[in-house]
């Protein structure tokens, strides 16, 4: 069995020539694009905040593999989008497509047979069409109601097959649409929360420092004039890093760590016996109720902090949170 010969260091730095050629190549392509951003570019957008139904999208092989992730951003972003895959269509699916949906179409060529055979019956239903193409003369563009072109020059694909530049331009076009259309719209974290409510970005989105925080028996919140002594043991007991510390009217004055005991200790071992007024730190860094935990996370990075208490408007506190917490939140 023969060894598969090395690659000579030559061989190696003409990999790194031909990829920042295909990377010029699409950027170019995307830049080229700013030229088809127009009145035609407008008609699309007003077309599709006027419908009352979906955009459905549709397209063959890579332009279909293009389409289906600009449905998805459309989807969640505030606009109603399912894919449709053409050959499916052309087999009984098209009894999705009702007269209030808006179809687009993508095809570079616009002469994509799967593709073609579609349109006389979309116009047939009386459903909108917008082809997203690179030929204004095709077939797919001569029956659509408004074109998005989105032409490049050339492929990456040194042969001119491989689809690379143009499904770039078509990506980059359906993201361009997504993101006027979410602005149109005024969709806000609020709506973009509420179609992702799972994984790490729901989290971010959703969660509350009231969801995650510490309170109750978990929380240990003591007087300023307890003995550091007292305020070591309730911490223990709570299994806490920490304990909060308030005046008589119930107010936050401090926080109690272990960074703060350590440091008092190395200059006074008498410490345990003070009141923890003296070895608290004062005036902590807080967040307030009803905040985004990623919010608390935030302010534990930029100052450096390991916890933060929760406080209400009167900033009497109500909870801690801990790095830990953030932690099991999956915040972090």
């Amino acid at each position: 069995m023969s060894k598969k010969k090395k690659a000579t260091k030559r061989e190696r730095s003409g990999w790194a020539i031909t990829a920042k050629e295909v990377l010029r190549i699409e950027s170019n392509a995307i830049k080229n694009l700013l030229k088809s951003i127009g009145s035609e570019f407008e008609k699309t957008v007003a077309m599709i905040l006027e419908t009352s139904g979906r955009v459905i999208v549709t397209g063959m092989g890579k332009p279909g593999i293009i389409g289906q992730k600009i449905s998805a951003t459309l989807s969640s972003t505030g606009t109603p989008s399912l894919f449709l895959h053409p050959a499916e269509a052309i087999h009984g699916d098209l009894g999705r497509v009702k007269k209030n949906d808006i179809i687009l179409a993508l095809s570079n060529s616009g002469e994509t047979d799967e593709v073609k055979k579609l349109l006389p019956i979309i116009k047939k239903i009386g459903a909108k069409l917008i082809g997203l193409t690179g030929s204004r003369n095709s077939t797919l563009a001569k029956y659509s109601d408004v074109v998005l072109y989105a032409g490049v020059k050339r492929e990456a694909c040194p042969l001119g097959l491989a689809p690379t530049a143009s499904t770039t331009a078509m990506l980059a076009m359906g993201d361009a649409l997504s993101i006027a259309l979410l602005k149109a719209k005024g969709f806000k974290v609020e709506n973009f929360a509420f179609y992702h409510p799972g994984g790490s970005l729901g989290k971010k989105l959703w969660l509350k420092v009231e969801d995650v925080m510490r309170k109750g028996t978990n929380h240990t919140m003591v007087r300023e004039d307890m003995p550091v002594r007292r305020v070591l043991y309730a911490i223990t007991k709570a299994r806490a890093g920490s304990a909060t510390i308030v005046n008589k009217r119930g107010a936050l004055v401090g926080i109690f760590t272990d960074g703060d005991l350590r440091r008092h200790l190395e200059k006074d071992a008498a410490i345990v016996g003070k009141e923890v007024s003296k070895a608290m730190t004062k005036n902590p860094a807080t967040i307030l109720k009803g905040k985004m935990a990623v919010e608390a996370l935030r302010i534990l990075q930029d100052k450096r902090i390991d916890e933060i208490p929760v406080v209400d408007k009167n900033r009497r506190p109500i909870g801690l949170i801990d790095v830990q917490d953030l932690l099991k939140a999956g915040l972090v």
